[in-house]
């Protein structure tokens, strides 16, 4: 089995797969890396099973040290630290590859191995990210804006009256509360956006049916509303990872 962490801001996915799939997952406050108190989430899900290999991406250099001390301690397992150095199954075309978040290269891929390339990877995380495969299978690079808990957040917390919301499904267009208008403006706003960003991206990849996949906490709830999304897959970071880690093992038979 392998374990596979993807190391985000507010959470940490972790999953077992084997090699063929993830098998199942679960999410932990980052902060219980950082503190030591990881230990235990993570092997209540990985149980009795015998850890073979291990995988992680991580936006959180602070969180990577402890990460990878828990998984060689406790599991006896040396772990890839993906990266663009450690990457395979794309090319990396970018003016600087060490500045590539390493989430955002698992999930192009898993993007580029189930949907082809070119393709996009649109991650509804803390950021609202795109990730761009172009037809050769390199990453070429992305786009990045305010995530939309992160915007209605920012709101509720400079202004004095604007209150924080739940972001949730409306199907209104003009607001008649100050809760519903801020709805609007984030969910609609931000198909809005994610409409017109893959439209251009269309037109410079040369691509008038290109896949559009979306991952993320708020993927499937924006999805909803977007026709131009061709698929949703929440677990895209770790197939990533699992797909790397399982090109790491293979190259040692």
């Amino acid at each position: 089995m392998i374990l596979l962490l993807d190391i985000g801001n507010t959470n940490t996915h972790v999953g077992i797969a084997n090699e063929k799939r993830i098998l199942r997952h679960t999410n932990i406050p980052t902060g219980e890396l950082l503190h030591g108190k990881a230990g235990k989430a993570i092997g209540a899900l990985v149980g009795s099973r015998k850890i073979e290999g291990a995988a992680l991406a991580s936006v959180v250099p602070r969180a990577t040290r402890p990460a990878l001390a828990l998984l060689q301690r406790r599991w006896r397992v040396e772990p890839l630290v993906l990266s663009a150095q450690t990457v395979t199954r794309i090319g990396v075309a970018y003016p600087n590859p060490g500045s590539i978040g390493a989430d955002r290269l698992a999930n192009a891929v898993a993007a580029k191995e189930h949907f082809g390339a070119p393709s996009v990877v649109v991650d509804f995380g803390t950021a609202v990210t795109f990730d761009i495969i172009d037809r050769r299978g390199n990453y070429i690079g992305g786009i990045i804006a305010p995530g939309l808990a992160a915007m209605t957040g920012y709101l509720h917390e400079k202004t004095a009256l604007l209150p924080k919301i739940t972001i949730r499904e409306t199907k209104a267009v003009v607001g008649k509360s100050t809760e519903e208008a801020m709805l609007i403006g984030a969910l609609h706003g931000y198909r809005g956006l994610v409409r017109e960003l893959v439209s251009r991206l269309k037109k410079q990849l040369k691509s008038p049916d290109l896949p559009v996949v979306a991952t993320g906490g708020y993927a499937t709830l924006m999805a909803k509303g977007l026709p131009e999304i061709s698929a949703v897959e929440p677990l895209l970071t770790l197939e990533g990872l699992r797909l790397v880690e399982s090109d790491r093992r293979s190259s040692w038979q």
